[in-house]
């Protein structure tokens, strides 16, 4: 039973994560008109969301239900089951979901979960978006890592591909979005800080990054 604990509490943070999602789309609906471009225009927008919505149900499912399935299919069984793992990618887990507020609230009303070409959003560049360009796409990739290490089935795996997979889509058509809206600043930013990994940190006392309010 105790075995079970990991993947339950990951679920349920899950369950909170993207519950914490649609409350700033609600949000975002309120003051500027729109859901925060949860399906964007387009027709990638829309085919990505066809395949990323039904991997956001699963990764929510997989690792809060599968402990209570008796009998659950092969592909839902763990390949490996390490409790001290388990318990480490549950801290991971936590971590990445409370820096993810952290974003989200520095975004505040910039943020956006898709990409809407006609659309002017201001440009963060400080806090933790001075330190790498895309850290909710980051600290998503490192949660579900950690969901994988608690649940580590067939499924969950290739779950894990495919939105690893997109979200690194999703950082370089907003890359092109962003250079597309504010030119020269957002190209200078791009080569201060780094997508996904900090290997470079803009010097903010050298005045070399800032924000951009449109």
């Amino acid at each position: 039973m105790l075995a079970r604990v990991p993947s339950v509490l990951v679920g349920i943070l899950l369950a909170i994560y993207w519950a914490r999602v649609l409350h700033l789309a609600g949000k975002i609906r309120r003051s500027a008109g729109h859901t925060a471009n949860i399906i964007p225009p387009g027709i990638f927008g829309c085919i990505t969301r066809a395949v990323w919505f039904p991997i956001v149900a699963l990764w929510i499912f997989l690792p809060l239900a599968v402990p209570f399935i008796r009998k659950p299919p092969k592909v839902f069984q763990p390949l490996f089951i390490y409790p001290t793992v388990a318990w480490l990618a549950l801290a991971a887990a936590l971590a990445a979901f409370v820096l993810t507020l952290i974003c989200w609230k520095k975004m505040g009303n910039s943020w956006r979960m898709g990409i809407d070409p006609t659309e002017k959003t201001a440009l963060i560049v400080t806090g933790p978006y001075a330190i790498i360009r895309h850290p909710i796409y980051t600290l998503s990739s490192l949660l579900m890592l950690a969901t994988v290490a608690v649940m580590p089935s067939p499924l969950m795996i290739l779950v894990a591909l495919i939105h690893l997979i997109l979200l690194q889509l999703e950082a370089r058509r907003e890359e092109n979005y962003l250079t597309n809206l504010h030119g020269a600043a957002y190209a200078n930013y791009c080569r201060q800080v780094s997508r996904f990994v900090p290997l470079r940190i803009a010097n903010k006392q050298k005045g070399d990054i800032h924000n951009i309010l449109l």
